[in-house]
Protein backbone atom coordinates (compact mmCIF):
# COMPACT_ATOMS: atom_id res chain seq x y z
CA UNK A 1 0.00 0.00 0.00
CA UNK A 2 2.96 2.72 0.86
CA UNK A 3 4.52 1.75 -2.42
CA UNK A 4 1.18 2.92 -4.30
CA UNK A 5 0.67 5.84 -2.27
CA UNK A 6 4.39 7.02 -2.97
CA UNK A 7 3.91 6.30 -6.99
CA UNK A 8 0.80 8.31 -7.05
CA UNK A 9 2.99 11.34 -5.37
CA UNK A 10 5.78 10.75 -7.76
CA UNK A 11 3.68 10.30 -11.24
CA UNK A 12 1.61 14.14 -10.55
CA UNK A 13 5.77 15.77 -10.28
CA UNK A 14 7.53 14.01 -12.92
CA UNK A 15 4.36 14.95 -15.66
CA UNK A 16 4.82 18.76 -14.32
CA UNK A 17 8.66 18.61 -15.09
CA UNK A 18 8.18 16.96 -18.53
CA UNK A 19 5.38 19.58 -19.28
CA UNK A 20 8.09 22.55 -17.91
CA UNK A 21 10.96 20.97 -19.96
CA UNK A 22 8.33 21.04 -22.78
CA UNK A 23 7.23 24.89 -23.38
CA UNK A 24 11.21 26.12 -22.35
CA UNK A 25 13.13 27.72 -25.52
CA UNK A 26 15.72 25.45 -26.65
CA UNK A 27 19.02 26.96 -28.14
CA UNK A 28 20.03 25.32 -31.07
CA UNK A 29 22.52 26.52 -34.10
CA UNK A 30 20.42 27.97 -37.12
CA UNK A 31 21.25 26.54 -40.46
CA UNK A 32 21.01 27.30 -43.90
CA UNK A 33 19.07 25.79 -46.75
CA UNK A 34 21.62 24.14 -48.06
CA UNK A 35 23.81 23.53 -44.41
CA UNK A 36 26.67 25.66 -45.78
CA UNK A 37 25.83 28.10 -42.97
CA UNK A 38 25.36 27.82 -39.82
CA UNK A 39 24.81 30.53 -37.21
CA UNK A 40 25.96 29.57 -33.24
CA UNK A 41 24.54 32.49 -31.50
CA UNK A 42 25.94 33.34 -27.45
CA UNK A 43 23.40 30.66 -26.14
CA UNK A 44 24.68 27.97 -28.48
CA UNK A 45 28.23 28.51 -26.69
CA UNK A 46 30.41 28.32 -23.66
CA UNK A 47 28.67 30.16 -20.75
CA UNK A 48 31.84 32.70 -20.63
CA UNK A 49 30.77 33.60 -24.79
CA UNK A 50 28.04 35.18 -23.97
CA UNK A 51 29.44 37.74 -21.63
CA UNK A 52 29.53 40.72 -23.87
CA UNK A 53 33.35 42.03 -24.88
CA UNK A 54 35.55 45.44 -26.03
CA UNK A 55 37.60 43.80 -28.04
CA UNK A 56 38.73 40.40 -29.95
CA UNK A 57 42.06 38.36 -31.45
CA UNK A 58 42.14 35.29 -33.02
CA UNK A 59 45.89 33.38 -32.39
CA UNK A 60 47.15 30.10 -34.31
CA UNK A 61 50.01 28.49 -31.77
CA UNK A 62 52.75 26.72 -32.32
CA UNK A 63 51.08 23.07 -31.33
CA UNK A 64 48.52 23.80 -34.57
CA UNK A 65 45.70 25.03 -31.74
CA UNK A 66 43.27 28.20 -33.00
CA UNK A 67 42.67 30.56 -29.66
CA UNK A 68 40.35 33.53 -29.85
CA UNK A 69 40.86 36.13 -26.95
CA UNK A 70 37.97 38.66 -26.03
CA UNK A 71 38.69 41.29 -23.74
CA UNK A 72 36.06 41.72 -21.37
CA UNK A 73 34.64 43.52 -18.08
CA UNK A 74 36.66 46.37 -19.56
CA UNK A 75 39.83 44.84 -19.23
CA UNK A 76 39.68 43.43 -16.14
CA UNK A 77 39.10 39.71 -17.89
CA UNK A 78 40.39 38.29 -20.57
CA UNK A 79 37.96 35.09 -21.85
CA UNK A 80 40.25 32.39 -24.27
CA UNK A 81 38.25 29.82 -26.38
CA UNK A 82 39.15 27.22 -28.63
CA UNK A 83 38.45 27.16 -31.62
CA UNK A 84 40.50 25.17 -33.89
CA UNK A 85 37.64 22.98 -34.53
CA UNK A 86 34.78 25.83 -34.81
CA UNK A 87 31.79 22.49 -34.52
CA UNK A 88 33.36 22.52 -30.64
CA UNK A 89 33.90 25.57 -28.89
CA UNK A 90 35.70 25.21 -25.82
CA UNK A 91 36.57 27.39 -22.80
CA UNK A 92 40.22 27.19 -22.68
CA UNK A 93 40.50 29.52 -19.48
CA UNK A 94 39.82 32.91 -17.83
CA UNK A 95 42.65 35.07 -17.36
CA UNK A 96 42.25 38.18 -14.45
CA UNK A 97 44.52 40.68 -15.88
CA UNK A 98 46.67 42.59 -13.67
CA UNK A 99 45.69 46.32 -15.46
CA UNK A 100 41.98 46.56 -15.40
CA UNK A 101 41.74 49.03 -18.15
CA UNK A 102 39.61 48.96 -21.56
CA UNK A 103 42.45 48.40 -24.38
CA UNK A 104 42.39 47.52 -27.72
CA UNK A 105 44.40 44.81 -30.28
CA UNK A 106 47.09 46.87 -32.29
CA UNK A 107 48.94 44.04 -34.20
CA UNK A 108 51.02 40.86 -33.51
CA UNK A 109 54.67 41.45 -32.99
CA UNK A 110 55.43 37.80 -33.26
CA UNK A 111 54.61 34.26 -33.44
CA UNK A 112 54.56 34.50 -29.62
CA UNK A 113 52.98 38.24 -28.86
CA UNK A 114 50.29 41.04 -29.38
CA UNK A 115 50.80 44.53 -29.15
CA UNK A 116 47.95 46.10 -27.37
CA UNK A 117 47.13 49.84 -26.58
CA UNK A 118 45.03 51.05 -23.48
CA UNK A 119 42.27 53.39 -24.99
CA UNK A 120 42.54 55.84 -21.79
CA UNK A 121 46.22 57.24 -22.27
CA UNK A 122 48.99 56.28 -24.77
CA UNK A 123 50.24 53.89 -23.01
CA UNK A 124 50.83 50.17 -24.86
CA UNK A 125 51.66 46.72 -23.63
CA UNK A 126 52.57 42.89 -24.51
CA UNK A 127 50.12 40.17 -24.66
CA UNK A 128 52.35 37.22 -24.21
CA UNK A 129 51.46 34.02 -25.89
CA UNK A 130 53.90 31.90 -24.87
CA UNK A 131 51.74 29.85 -22.85
CA UNK A 132 48.27 30.30 -24.98
CA UNK A 133 45.84 29.45 -22.36
CA UNK A 134 47.60 31.60 -19.78
CA UNK A 135 48.49 34.58 -21.41
CA UNK A 136 50.49 37.58 -19.05
CA UNK A 137 50.20 41.01 -19.89
CA UNK A 138 53.46 43.27 -19.38
CA UNK A 139 53.30 47.01 -19.91
CA UNK A 140 56.01 48.85 -22.29
CA UNK A 141 57.58 51.79 -20.66
CA UNK A 142 60.30 51.97 -23.29
CA UNK A 143 57.46 52.99 -26.18
CA UNK A 144 56.81 56.53 -25.26
CA UNK A 145 53.50 58.50 -26.19
CA UNK A 146 52.96 55.80 -29.67
CA UNK A 147 51.23 56.99 -32.16
CA UNK A 148 50.24 55.15 -35.40
CA UNK A 149 52.17 52.16 -36.20
CA UNK A 150 53.20 50.54 -39.96
CA UNK A 151 54.03 46.96 -40.32
CA UNK A 152 58.14 45.96 -41.10
CA UNK A 153 57.90 42.74 -42.13
CA UNK A 154 57.24 40.04 -39.10
CA UNK A 155 59.95 41.25 -36.99
CA UNK A 156 59.40 45.03 -36.75
CA UNK A 157 56.99 48.08 -37.12
CA UNK A 158 57.46 51.48 -37.75
CA UNK A 159 55.99 53.91 -34.39
CA UNK A 160 54.98 57.49 -35.85
CA UNK A 161 55.22 59.65 -32.02
CA UNK A 162 51.81 61.75 -32.48
CA UNK A 163 49.22 62.35 -31.51
CA UNK A 164 46.10 59.37 -30.50
CA UNK A 165 42.57 59.59 -29.51
CA UNK A 166 40.78 56.72 -29.29
CA UNK A 167 37.64 56.18 -31.28
CA UNK A 168 35.07 54.11 -30.19
CA UNK A 169 34.01 52.02 -32.88
CA UNK A 170 30.53 52.43 -34.26
CA UNK A 171 27.94 49.44 -33.68
CA UNK A 172 26.02 48.25 -36.08
CA UNK A 173 23.55 45.37 -36.28
CA UNK A 174 24.72 42.31 -38.55
CA UNK A 175 22.44 39.78 -40.67
CA UNK A 176 23.02 36.28 -41.82
CA UNK A 177 21.54 36.06 -44.89
CA UNK A 178 21.15 32.74 -46.50
CA UNK A 179 20.73 32.44 -50.48
CA UNK A 180 20.76 28.83 -51.22
CA UNK A 181 16.86 28.80 -51.44
CA UNK A 182 15.36 28.87 -54.36
CA UNK A 183 12.91 31.40 -53.43
CA UNK A 184 14.82 33.83 -52.03
CA UNK A 185 17.17 35.10 -49.84
CA UNK A 186 16.35 34.25 -46.23
CA UNK A 187 17.88 36.15 -42.89
CA UNK A 188 19.31 33.47 -40.80
CA UNK A 189 19.67 35.74 -37.87
CA UNK A 190 20.38 39.36 -36.44
CA UNK A 191 23.43 40.25 -34.40
CA UNK A 192 22.47 43.44 -32.21
CA UNK A 193 25.39 45.78 -31.68
CA UNK A 194 28.41 44.12 -33.20
CA UNK A 195 31.27 46.43 -33.00
CA UNK A 196 34.38 44.11 -33.40
CA UNK A 197 34.27 41.18 -36.10
CA UNK A 198 37.68 38.60 -36.88
CA UNK A 199 37.65 36.08 -39.76
CA UNK A 200 39.74 32.84 -39.80
CA UNK A 201 40.04 32.80 -43.20
CA UNK A 202 41.37 28.98 -42.88
CA UNK A 203 38.16 27.41 -41.51
CA UNK A 204 35.97 30.34 -42.71
CA UNK A 205 34.33 31.60 -39.44
CA UNK A 206 33.56 34.77 -38.65
CA UNK A 207 33.38 35.94 -34.93
CA UNK A 208 30.89 38.70 -34.17
CA UNK A 209 31.63 40.65 -30.73
CA UNK A 210 28.07 41.73 -30.17
CA UNK A 211 25.98 43.05 -27.01
CA UNK A 212 24.99 40.14 -26.24
CA UNK A 213 28.60 38.21 -26.52
CA UNK A 214 29.95 35.96 -29.02
CA UNK A 215 27.89 35.17 -32.28
CA UNK A 216 30.03 32.55 -34.18
CA UNK A 217 28.85 31.77 -38.06
CA UNK A 218 30.86 28.93 -39.39
CA UNK A 219 31.34 27.25 -43.12
CA UNK A 220 31.13 23.80 -42.77
CA UNK A 221 32.57 22.94 -46.13
CA UNK A 222 35.52 25.03 -45.87
CA UNK A 223 35.73 23.58 -42.48
CA UNK A 224 35.82 20.04 -44.37
CA UNK A 225 37.99 21.42 -46.74
CA UNK A 226 40.41 22.61 -44.45
CA UNK A 227 40.38 19.34 -42.23
CA UNK A 228 41.15 17.48 -45.36
CA UNK A 229 44.68 19.42 -46.37
CA UNK A 230 46.06 19.31 -42.63
CA UNK A 231 45.71 15.41 -43.29
CA UNK A 232 46.86 15.55 -46.73
CA UNK A 233 50.37 17.81 -45.26
CA UNK A 234 50.64 15.32 -42.07
CA UNK A 235 54.05 13.21 -42.66
CA UNK A 236 53.43 9.53 -43.94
Amino acid sequence: MKTRQLIRFVNPVIVALTSLLLVLPVQAEIKSHSKNLIVEQPADLPEMAQTPGQSLFLYQAGDGETYLYVEQEKGARLAVFNVTDPAKIQTASSVVLNTPRAFDFVRQLNDRSELIRFRDNLQVAVLDLHKPKSPTLKIVNALNEPGHTESLGETGFLMINGPYKYVSAMAHDYQVVDMSNPTGPTILATTKQVKHTVVNGETGTTYLLGGDGLTVVRRPRVEEDYKLHQIQMEPN
